[in-house]
């Protein structure tokens, strides 16, 4: 028998999971250095910046992402090798610092200024969850469910969303708020993540009205 206490909580339309007592916003990897390197990333800043003003206005918890890049004297082999293909180099004595931590490149885009009560995330994998204290900090605060949008859907978003599930999260991703290097890998992506029906897909427009609905709620 399931017990009652699951069956309460157990969410099945996206205004259930919407609510900022158990749901957060993610806004993946939106810096100076990454925004630009996708044909849409103008259009996904203004998405993601109504997502943001929605949830500050609806008092979500948000969290922000930043990748960087370990000095290739420091990084190991994992990370010379990512180093590399995204610098097309075959020579690692050849590679040039890229998102160095602290550099005008890792910054997160002006656009997206963090407000003091909200949270930065600095990582160097692909997935938010890996080597960070974001599993924590969401848990400790009773979040199950998370908003991801950002850039780039099928370099780092894709993993993150698969590493949630595997966490039991509950994600929302928004579509239109993600970008990707072409519109064939974002659009190969959302088909992979659709495929189960753990992943609930939905528009930036169908995401703020569920993120108001939810908080009617509280």
């Amino acid at each position: 028998m399931i017990p009652a206490h699951a069956l309460s909580l157990l969410p099945a339309q996206p205004d259930e999971l919407c609510n900022p007592a158990r749901c957060a916003l993610l806004i993946y990897d939106m810096q100076v250095g990454i925004v630009d390197q996708v044909p849409e990333g103008r259009q996904v800043l203004e998405n993601v910046q109504h997502l943001l003003a929605a949830a500050r206005d609806q008092g979500f918890p948000i969290f922000f992402t930043r990748h960087f890049f370990l000095p290739p004297r420091m990084a190991g082999i994992g990370q010379l090798r990512r180093s590399m293909i995204w610098q097309r180099q075959h020579d690692p004595s050849q590679l040039k610092p890229m998102l160095a931590h602290g550099s005008a490149e890792f910054q997160l885009v002006p656009e997206l200024e963090p407000h003091a009560d909200e949270v930065i995330v600095d990582k160097i994998a692909m997935s938010a969850f890996e080597g960070t204290f974001l599993n924590v900090a969401l848990r400790d605060a009773h979040i199950d469910s998370f908003i991801i949008a950002g850039i780039a859907l099928e370099v780092g978003i894709e993993p993150t969303v698969r590493h949630a599930l595997d966490l039991n999260y509950m994600p929302i991703l928004a579509s239109d708020a993600c970008g990707a290097r072409t519109t064939e890998l974002k659009r190969r992506s959302l088909d992979t993540l659709s495929q189960t029906g753990e992943v609930r897909i939905l528009s930036t427009a169908e995401t703020i009205t569920s993120m108001a609905a939810g908080a009617s709620e509280r």
